[in-house]
Order: structure tokens, then C-alpha cells, then sequence
């Protein structure tokens, strides 16, 4: 019953580990490409409705490819495990004592010894899945990969750079004056950066002060070089 839960809590905890690392992917690019194509425009034409206009194609073109990365991705990591898995289970049979020494010399750094050692250890060789689970968990440190991931992970990264892109573009829909609506947009995709840069510390293990500050910086960086440029340019 205790193992089922422990297993179970395990998978929850992976998951919810990768939903939230794809949630950072999108958003972090969804706020600051879009954000600073719209602080661009805004010095180079004097219509909202065509940074509007191209701020929603950049968000959907931003979305889509950068969900195509995320699928890639996860198709390239079960590949990836597929591909180590045949591997080991090729050497098992036919490298199979140097596999066990390998056995031998991963369970002595828990701290098996002497019978302990051989009676774990012929346990584990005795049944080639068993032997092949071990091998890809204990000396590869490799899980095998949910078949829906690449799926899921490509939606995630897609819906969280829409929903970060949207909010630098909002001002522009609602307000016809240029100026006014980069003011606006300015104030609310700094909110959301710091936000943003506060919660995904908070999920990272980093510093959230420090994250927030990093991540409003980047932004900030990155919609003034845009803007500048186009003043520049025009």
C-alpha cells in the first residue's frame, strides 16, 4: 500500500515538476517578445491597430512554434529513452558480467555488503526486466517518459505564451493613442514580469526577489533595445 502511494506521489510530483517548467518557457517568452515588439512599433508607426495587428500574428506564430519546440522536445526525450534502453538491455545479455558489476558497484555505495550484497544482487539479475528497470533508474537515472508528454507539454507552452503575449497587446486594443496605450502597456506587463519572474522563484527554488528583479530586467532590456532602434530607424 505504502510503495503504491510512494510511486504515485513520485509521478504526481514529475509532472507537476514539468507542467510548471513549460509554464516558465511560454510565459517568460510570451511577456517579453511580444512586449517589445509592440514598445518597437509604437516609435516607428502612428496607428494601435497595426501594432494590434501584428502583435496578435507574432503571439500566434510565437505559440505555435514555440509549441512545436516543446513537442519536439518530448518526442526527442522518449526517443532518447527508448534508444539507452535497448542499449542496456543488449549489454545485459551479452556483457552480462560486466552488468553485474555494475549492479555490484551501485549497490555497494548504499552500503550493501558481503551476503547482503550477493543475495540483493542475484535477486536483481535473476529477471531481465527487473535487471533492465534497475539499470535504467540507478545507473542512468533515466524514468521513462509519459507518451502524452511531448502532447501536453506543446499545449502548455503554447497556451502560456498566448496568455503572456496578450497582456502587453491589451492597452493597444482598448486605446487608439499610441502613447497613452505603450504607457499602459509598460505598467502592466512590468506587473506581470515581476509577478511572473516572484512566482516562477517560488517553483524554481530561487530567490524570488532576485528572480522577480531578473525577470523585469530582461523585459525592460528587451522592449527599450526595440524601441530605440525603431525611434532610430524611422
Amino acid at each position: 500500500m505504502s510503495n503504491d502511494h510512494h510511486s504515485h506521489h513520485s509521478e504526481t510530483h514529475f509532472t507537476s515538476t514539468e507542467v510548471v517548467r513549460d509554464i516558465v518557457i511560454g510565459m517568460s517568452d510570451g511577456l517579453t517578445v511580444p512586449f517589445a515588439l509592440a514598445a518597437g512599433l509604437s516609435a516607428a508607426v502612428d496607428s494601435s491597430a497595426i501594432i494590434v495587428t501584428a502583435g496578435l500574428a507574432e503571439v500566434a506564430a510565437g505559440a505555435i512554434a514555440m509549441g512545436l519546440g516543446g513537442y519536439l522536445a518530448g518526442k526527442t526525450d522518449i526517443e532518447h529513452y527508448d534508444s539507452e534502453l535497448e542499449r542496456e538491455s543488449y549489454e545485459i545479455k551479452h556483457l552480462r558480467d560486466h552488468e553485474i558489476s555494475e549492479v555490484e558497484e551501485i549497490l555497494s555505495e548504499y552500503g550493501l555488503r558481503g551476503n547482503a550484497l550477493k543475495t540483493v544482487v542475484k535477486s536483481i539479475t535473476s529477471n531481465h526486466e527487473r535487471w533492465l528497470k534497475f539499470m535504467m533508474k540507478f545507473e542512468l537515472n533515466l524514468e521513462r517518459p509519459d507518451p502524452k508528454r511531448a502532447l501536453i507539454s506543446a499545449a502548455t507552452i503554447s497556451m502560456a505564451y498566448i496568455v503572456g503575449g496578450l497582456i502587453p497587446l491589451m492597452p493597444y486594443i482598448f486605446i487608439p493613442d499610441i502613447m497613452p496605450a505603450l504607457k499602459i502597456s509598460v505598467i502592466a506587463t512590468s506587473i506581470a514580469l515581476v509577478l511572473f519572474g516572484w512566482i516562477k522563484g517560488r517553483f524554481t527554488g530561487v530567490n524570488q526577489g532576485r528572480s522577480a528583479l531578473q525577470t523585469l530586467v530582461i523585459g525592460a532590456l528587451a522592449s527599450s533595445a526595440a524601441f530605440g532602434l525603431a525611434r532610430l530607424l524611422s
